[in-house]
């Protein structure tokens, strides 16, 4: 059997090392030495408001004074829920200050989702939008008292850009970023605006920053083939190593002007985004949320050198009627993950822009990237090589033996950005890592295969699940979800094709005896909007009298999928 180590190392940049040694200690330190040696520079830029790095570093030192006098301490779970923004940013940072561990929430979360990340984390602190506190409130007072939120701090859009952002804006945005909304009532819990957190004087005594690289940092969750999201324990080493391996994978300098359109609650815009960014001392530019030509206003504006995004974004933007107005000459970097990139629209990039696209892979058990492809040698719908300091092998997924070059097997993974288990969960933890050759691997429930060159690629999924749009769905958690509609009685969630999304989620539904006919799809639809993040609900809901089952009674999803697919 031919081995599949190495191989790639014969098509590595020549400019890097195989592996590499981040600094140590708290990821707060980037932000720290930063503001020394980049005062007045820019870090974030948001509309019509620009953050220095002295000025973040004041203003995280602040919020985390407030946090201090909320009797915040290292190793508490604090809960961040918004959209891209500079308060996010500030918020991630103010709460590393304390040597206490963020908790990303996906802002899309509806009140009935809410409640896992109030008690699984055990959270006291929420940090979230205005728009989005009154699903917080629904949450926590829907909880027993004992396990409430006892802080909700609650920042407008608006708190992070000035009076002229509104002529930049889309028209459809300005309702949802200039409305000023009440503050929720939550029971048995303090709510504080954070224009009044910013401005009020504090001279709260700081701890000193004690947090090692061993340290847990971050709680972000990801969810399975079964039952609630779990929480994925990440350290300050895990992140700080991803981040440092982003920059110097895409070239990068402090000179970087890099667009945030990807969410920043999420692994990648996270940890190779903000985290990266931050890092080198680069300006971040910030998009709220993914509109086509705002992305192509502010690369033209700023002249943004480096785009992470998903292919989808790309698509959207090359689509544009007013893409001949955008200047796109500034772009050095461009690449992403979540879907493949159709070769065409690649091919576009090179020829017009001379950009070659450069897809990764990761998941947010590996800090985002485990695979890219090489700047200057990429390979078109490839995950790439496994990235720096990882070491990632094809198994037989029963055997866990080491597959031979070219044929499928799942792909597993070693190196420092792997996360150290799964929060509360010991039985999943011990399920997700196997020893080979004296190295823990992480089994990503993914497919693939490796070529002659030492490329990865993806061909099926283990776990089951549907990529819409570089959003992970999985079918279990909709399911569940589902159940709760008093008209429901059996659901199962497959995959739709989408030519746009890839892949969109489809449910078959067999109603109860008592609603039958009385209940249409776009009843369930409008449910599912008021109960599950917009990027879960079916966009097609199918009634069946019954689902297949098997011998044993279990939903035979993997034949509704296969027909599905077959139509």
């Amino acid at each position: 059997m031919k081995s599949q180590a190495a191989a790639h190392f014969a098509h590595w940049p020549a400019r890097l090392p195989h592996s590499l040694t981040p600094p140590a200690g708290s990821l707060w330190n980037n932000l720290a030495v930063n503001a020394l040696r980049y005062p007045d520079k820019p870090a974030l830029r948001f509309f019509d408001n620009s953050v220095s790095y002295g000025q973040m570093l004041q203003k995280a030192e602040h919020l985390a004074q407030i946090l201090c006098r909320l009797d915040s301490k290292k190793g508490e779970r604090i809960v961040v829920c918004m959209q891209n923004c500079p308060q996010l940013v500030l918020s991630h940072f103010a709460i590393l200050r304390l040597d206490a561990v963020v908790v990303p929430v996906n802002p899309m979360n509806k009140a009935e989702e809410l409640k896992h990340y109030i008690t699984d984390p055990d959270t006291r602190i929420v940090i979230t939008s205005a728009d989005l506190a009154a699903e917080w409130a629904l949450a926590s007072n829907a909880l027993p008292a004992e396990q409430r939120l006892k802080h909700l701090i609650v920042t407008h859009m608006s708190d992070g850009f000035g009076a002229d952002a509104e002529k930049d804006m889309p028209p459809t945005w300005r309702d949802w970023l200039l409305t000023k909304h009440a503050m929720p009532a939550i029971e048995g819990a303090q709510t504080h605006a954070w224009e009044a957190v910013m401005s009020t004087p504090s001279t709260q005594a700081l701890p000193h920053v004690t947090a090692t690289s061993d340290d847990l940092a971050m709680l972000p969750y990801t969810s399975g083939t079964t039952g609630l999201p779990k929480g994925c324990m990440h350290t300050h080493g895990s992140l700080m190593h991803n981040a440092v391996a982003s920059i110097l994978w895409g070239n990068g300098t402090a000179q970087n002007v890099t667009l945030a359109a990807v969410p920043m609650f999420h692994i990648t815009g996270m940890v190779s985004l903000m985290h990266a960014s931050l890092y080198a001392g680069a300006t971040l530019v910030i998009m709220p949320r993914w509109d086509r030509d705002l992305a192509g206003r502010l690369i033209s504006r700023h002249k943004v050198t480096h785009w992470t995004n998903i292919p989808t974004m790309v698509i959207d933007l090359l689509a544009s009627p007013s893409f001949e107005q955008y200047d796109l000459s500034s772009l050095v970097y461009i690449g992403g993950g979540g879907a493949a990139m159709p070769q065409a629209v690649a091919q576009r990039l090179l020829e017009q822009f001379g950009l070659r696209y450069v897809e990764g892979y990761g998941l947010t058990e590996t800090a985002a990237p485990s695979h890219s492809n090489p700047t200057d040698r990429p390979k078109q719908q490839c995950l790439g090589v496994p990235f720096m300091s990882c070491d990632s092998r094809i198994v037989n997924p029963e055997t866990l033996e080491e597959m031979p070059v070219g044929e499928q097997g799942e792909i597993v993974m070693n190196g420092p950005m792997n996360f150290k288990g799964y929060w509360k969960n010991a039985e999943a933890t011990k399920r997700a890592f196997f020893e080979r050759d004296g190295k823990v691997f992480f089994r990503s429930g993914d497919l693939g295969h490796v070529d002659e060159e030492g490329y990865f690629f993806i061909t099926d999924r283990l776990k089951r699940m549907i990529n819409a749009s570089g959003f992970k769905v999985w079918p279990a958690e909709v399911e569940s979800l589902m159940f709760k509609h008093p008209a429901i009685a059996e659901a199962c969630v497959i995959a739709t094709k989408d030519t746009y999304r890839g892949e969109s989620v489809k449910a078959v539904v067999v109603l109860r005896a008592t609603h039958a006919g009385q209940v249409s799809e776009q009843d369930i639809l409008q449910w599912c909007r008021d109960n599950m993040a917009i990027y879960k609900v079916p966009r097609v809901v199918e009634f069946a009298a019954a689902l297949p089952k098997s011998g044993s009674g279990k939903v035979m999803w993997r034949a509704l999928q296969e027909k599905e697919l077959a139509a």
